[in-house]
């Protein structure tokens, strides 16, 4: 078995060479390729991607900066693995929950895991950002049971960064979003292709819109509620 993580970075100098770096440091029992989008980068990302040199590295570079979902589809197209791991470049997430994602895959339980941050209730005591984590975290939960609701499986995570899926999923499968909606959307196209999402709790360090966040909260909602209720009537 062979893994593609693939890294979508967008103005990420300050994280980008930690998140490879630790990515690659992780001890995994199955083949390992690394390939970082560089998703159009006005600051010294690309100039940290230069000085990275080992080959399970595939650097990609757009000219112009086109979304997450964009920069995800092409490393997907690149991808050589067999099963495919989205890992996001601000270090939200730590690259040390990747062996826990991949143990249901070895041990045959599932072939689609998503890391899963909301099975609990999260700390909302990060001072004046309170009510920023709190909107977000009452968005992704409505967000969440919507999906359950339209597409008949419980999630209790849907816009999660850490979804690990085979390759094969999306074969005769267009993917289309080229921002932020492609959780919602690769939710949707594994969930009515049959696949089962084993969830796994994960930890986060969340960060605020002043440390670089680029989500928005509001208007990448809405486009994520009109995403799930699109592919569920779309044939």
């Amino acid at each position: 078995m062979k893994l593609s993580i693939i890294i979508p970075v967008y103005n990420e100098e300050k994280t980008i060479s930690l998140v490879v770096g630790k990515v690659l440091t992780i001890k995994l029992p199955v083949d390992k390729e690394v390939i970082v989008v560089n998703d159009g980068s006005s600051d010294a990302t690309g100039t940290k991607l230069q000085s990275i040199k080992n080959k399970k590295v595939k650097v990609l570079t757009h000219q112009k900066n086109q979304g997450k979902g964009a920069a995800v589809r092409t490393g997907i197209q690149e991808a050589s693995g067999d099963f495919i791991l989205i890992q996001d470049a601000d270090l939200e997430y730590d690259p040390k929950d990747i062996p826990m994602l991949i143990d249901p895959i070895l041990s045959e339980k599932t072939e689609v895991v998503y890391g899963t941050r909301l099975k609990r209730l999260p700390d909302f005591s990060r001072d004046e950002r309170t009510i920023q984590f709190f909107v977000h975290y009452l968005g992704n939960k409505f967000l969440s049971l919507l999906t359950s609701v339209l597409y008949g499986q419980w999630i209790t995570d849907m816009e999660t960064g850490y979804k690990l899926f085979p390759k094969k999923a999306l074969v005769k499968t267009t993917l289309v979003s080229r921002s932020f909606d492609f959780e919602p959307e690769i939710t949707a196209k594994l969930l009515k292709k049959g696949f089962h999402i084993l969830e796994v709790p994960i930890t986060t360090n969340p960060r605020g819109y002043e440390e670089g966040k680029k989500l928005n909260t509001v208007r990448d909602g809405l486009i994520a509620l009109w995403t799930l209720i699109k592919f569920r009537v779309k044939s």
